[in-house]
């Protein structure tokens, strides 16, 4: 295959019309008096062969009907992080990833956005073929990522990369369910000789987050007609910590409750705060690939290719205060309002912290119900009536045992794995008929850990440390592809492409241990049950489905200037029923240096078995108060009943199906001298939105279950409904403190349109060569519809018009000169809203990033760079001491400040 460095690929992409029409003129007008031009066959070696969004064999990105990016691997590579994620936020701006500190499981796998939509709307391909999905349900993704079940694109180590395209359209035509936004497609190295070895070492400015990486590659022959490329590597980030001390926490060291030495004690991480927000541990992430062929003839090539992962990320959860009032965690701090010199409730009577009898109420001797708080600060539980609780075998309070309150630390081992094998090449029938078929299996698994927290309803016989359980998503695939070439009288032979794609998909919960699920004897007492932060999973479940799907793909070069695109698929799910989609596309060469492309087609995204299936349990911070929402399977008796309340108001019943987009794009491509400009407008239309609709009180609910009754407590509700024979309480285990639920089903509209621009201009500057990329994206949704049956809310609309930059772009200069290559990169991003903390209007910021290489011989480059250069951060977060986060966890660039890193790299 062609090794080419493909220097038109990298590709910055996009910017608005109005900044196109002012860089134009500003690059038209650049003179260097002192520059070589390019020659004509310098030109030509530019050319971009691509094999994303089409199955043609020798079509160019330049001649594309629809805009494809390609990146090299070195190119791609030039950054700090070696997290692909990373690196594609910074290669294509229209890609957002940002650090999830404290987002449940959301924190292993972290969800990523194209164009500002979900992350299970793009697809993503390894070698062209369809890669599986994470384990992952990002429950906390922000209002964007609500529920999506996107790759675990970090799975994939850089090094194994010969370059990445982008396909910036649709193409759920030709590729299936998701492609929606675009196409990720990582192409793998295939050298059949040589040997890589890179080792990088960086940090942040603030001298935490130290990181390194050490990885290789290697080609190997086999024999004169085949080869074996193997990547590895090995690690590892520790680390950040972007946080003050919290306000209710600060008010307790000032009354004397609580010393700044206690802090470690109370989240077994840090003494610098009690909570902590920044980037999560990642340890022990080890990676390999496997890159092969055979060809045994021109009819006949044997290719194999796949990967091994693991991987384990730790971060924080919330802070579970013990005594302040209004922030107590209820559950188990928290207790009722009590008579200050009884202990007993009293509705006018002061806080206090929930004591529980253990021989059970009514049986046996008496506890006073909770005690009282008062003292300096308002934050002393009072000594007598705390003596007499530990006095008494029969009273249990956790202010004895946990009298600090404590900080969980979350976090799960992940397993990546797959291969792929396939058979193709050439066979002589009319024209020569190609044929690729192929078999691949993948699969995601992670398995949690939460510690040093408690399930409140064992009392005293709490273990601090628990194994929730794991999930697992595990995907099959089995595709048969042909391509033909029909003469009939086109310029080119008409490209008949048809083929057949069988899919299934798994997810599996797998049952933690006993204690992370548990229904204690405080249970009903007003303790939370399961493990506090992450309740554990009661029992291993699977679910299914699977789908068939068969498509024509036509292509031709209709006439020297026109090429015409057309493309039809059908799919059919087991669980959704089917959906057929199209694509019509062409590109015209008005001249030789400008070219016009459009393109129209429908697309589809059919909820994964995971989202039908999944029960999940999280705290999250609403209006400065921490509270548990979840998450029920309509096909549960949690999520029956959560049906039957639902359409008790009118709506309908709930039901989860396909999602259903529109696609639309013209724009053109334009050589102007030495410089070449791509620009883009695209519209996407996405009706019936999976997604994860508005909380619903689940009080309500369970009052409207019990036919009108009025239980004050979800705990109180969940027992007498048990007792009327209404539920069955151990089918609701675990859901003790739910406040909300939501479920998955079909919801809301949006609109998404915006522009790419991407341009590139080469030169030779100063005895050396240079380039100039400059690529932009402005990028807009607006949400038509909120949904009548379940109807999202206006936090998660905010979230979804207004937390991304509308503006992202980047210009970078690279120059080589002798033995020395540099890199400067300017990175812009339009102001936001940090709609999760309610701060609006929030400036853009430009982060420069530099880089020099250093070759000491042909073998042996030594490198050293920095990513966000002037040390910038966002804004900080005004109400920073309510729960201790200094920055937004939203950032589009991150809140770690800046970072330097050294490394060095030996190839033969």
């Amino acid at each position: 295959m062609n090794k080419s460095n493909f220097p038109k690929g990298r590709k910055l992409n996009r910017i608005t019309s109005a900044l196109l029409a002012g860089s134009l003129p500003l690059f038209a007008a650049l003179s260097f008096p002192a520059l070589a031009q390019e020659t004509e066959e310098e030109k030509e070696s530019f050319e971009n062969i691509i094999v994303t969004g089409t199955r043609m064999t020798n079509r160019s990105a330049a001649d594309s009907p629809v805009p494809v990016d390609v990146i090299s691997g070195d190119e791609f590579r030039q950054n700090s992080s070696s997290d692909v994620q990373d690196m594609l936020r910074t290669n294509v701006p229209s890609f957002d990833v940002n650090t999830q500190p404290i987002s449940d499981a959301a924190t292993i796998v972290r969800p990523a956005n194209m164009r500002g939509l979900s992350p299970d709307n793009v697809l993503v391909l390894v070698n062209g073929k369809r890669r599986h999905r994470g384990s992952i349900i990002s429950f906390l993704g922000g209002g964007i990522s609500d529920g999506a079940q996107g790759v675990d694109i970090s799975a994939i180590p850089s090094l194994a990369l010969k370059q990445v395209e982008v396909l910036r359209d649709g193409a759920s035509s030709q590729y299936g369910s998701d492609a929606i936004a675009g196409v990720l497609n990582f192409l793998l190295r295939d050298n059949d000789e040589g040997f890589e070895l890179r080792a990088n070492y960086g940090s942040t400015y603030e001298g935490d987050g130290d990181n390194y990486t050490i990885s290789a590659n290697a080609g190997f022959s086999l024999g004169t007609s085949g080869f074996v490329n193997v990547t590895a590597e090995v690690r590892d980030v520790e680390g950040t910590i972007r946080s003050v001390v919290r306000d209710d926490v600060a008010g307790m060291v000032d009354a004397g409750y609580l010393a700044q030495s206690d802090f470690s004690t109370i989240n077994a991480y840090t003494n610098e705060v009690p909570q902590y927000w920044g980037q999560p541990d990642v340890e022990d992430d080890v990676k390999v690939f496997i890159n092969s062929g055979y060809e045994f003839s021109d009819a006949a090539e044997l290719y194999l290719f796949g990967n091994y992962g693991q991987r384990t990320v730790t971060g924080g959860f919330f802070y579970r205060n013990p005594v302040t009032e209004g922030s107590q965690r209820g559950g188990v701090y928290a207790g009722p309002l009590v008579d200050p010199l009884t202990g007993l409730e009293d509705p006018n009577g002061v806080h206090s912290v929930l004591v529980g009898d253990l021989d059970g109420v009514g049986v046996g001797g008496s506890c006073i119900a909770g005690i009282p708080i008062g003292g300096n600060g308002n934050v002393f539980p009072d000594p007598d009536f705390l003596a007499q609780v530990q006095a008494d075998d029969n009273c249990f309070s956790f202010i004895e045992t946990i009298p600090t309150g404590f900080v969980p630390r979350f976090g799960g081992d992940n397993e990546d794995m797959a291969f792929t094998v396939g058979l193709r090449g050439d066979l002589e029938i009319g024209n020569g008929l190609y044929y690729d078929v192929s078999a691949q299996r993948g699969s995601n698994r992670t398995d949690f850990f939460i510690n040093n927290t408690i399930n409140a309803s064992l009392g005293p016989d709490t273990p601090r440390d628990f194994k929730p359980g794991g999930q697992e998503q595990t995907e099959t695939l089995f595709n048969l592809n042909f391509v033909y070439g029909v003469d009939v009288g086109f310029e080119s032979d008409l490209n008949v492409a048809f083929g057949a794609e069988y899919r299934e998909e798994e997810f599996d919960l797998f049952a933690g241990d006993a204690a992370s699920f548990a229904l204690g004897p405080l249970a009903s007492q007003g303790f939370s049950s399961s493990s506090n932060g992450f309740g554990g999973f009661p029992s291993d479940t699977s679910a299914s489905q699977d789908s068939t799907a068969f498509y024509v793909d036509l292509e031709a070069d209709v006439t020297e200037s026109l090429t015409l695109q057309a493309a039809v698929r059908r799919e059919d799910f087991s669980e959704f029923g089917d959906t057929t989609d199209f694509k019509l596309a062409g590109i015209f060469h008005v001249t030789d240096d400008f070219r016009i492309r459009s393109a129209y087609s429908t697309g589809f995204h059919a909820p994964t078995a995971g989202q039908a299936n999944i029960t999940n349990v999280t705290t999250q911070n609403v209006n400065g108060v921490l509270i548990d929402q979840g998450t029920l399977p309509l096909s549960s008796a949690a999520g029956q009943l959560a049906a039957d309340f639902i359409e008790s108001q009118g709506n309908g019943r709930p039901d989860l199906g396909p999602e259903e987009a529109k696609n639309f794009s013209i724009g053109f491509s334009a050589d102007i001298a030495d410089m070449s400009w791509t620009v883009d407008f695209y519209n996407i239309e996405l009706e019936n939105r999976v997604a994860l609709g508005a909380n619903v009180d689940f009080l309500d609910a369970l009052n409207f279950a019990g036919g009108g009754a009025n239980y004050g407590s979800v705990s109180e509700a969940l027992t007498e409904l048990d007792s009327a024979g209404i539920i069955d309480r151990q089918n609701f285990i675990g859901l003790d403190d739910l406040s909300q639920f939501r479920f998955f089903s079909n919801s809301f509209d949006t609109t998404t349109r915006g522009i790419d621009v991407v341009g590139n201009y080469s030169f030779d500057a100063w005895g050396g060569s240079s380039r100039l990329t400059l690529a932009a994206n402005y990028n807009e949704t607006e949400v038509d519809d909120v949904g009548t049956l379940n109807p999202i809310g206006e936090g998660r609309v905010a979230a979804i018009e207004d937390l991304l930059p509308n503006l992202r772009g980047n210009i970078s200069w690279t120059h080589t000169q002798g033995d020395f290559r540099t890199l400067v990169r300017a990175n812009y991003f339009g102001g936001w809203d940090d709609t999760g903390n309610g701060v609006d209007d929030i400036d853009a910021e430009v982060l420069i990033d530099v880089e020099v290489v250093y070759s000491y011989n042909e073998y042996l480059d030594l490198v050293v760079g920095a990513n966000n250069l002037f040390d910038t951060y966002p804004e900080e977060n005004p109400s920073a001491g309510s729960l201790g986060q200094l920055y937004s966890e939203a950032s589009p660039f991150g809140f770690n400040g800046g970072m330097y890193y050294v490394q060095a790299r030996y190839t033969y």
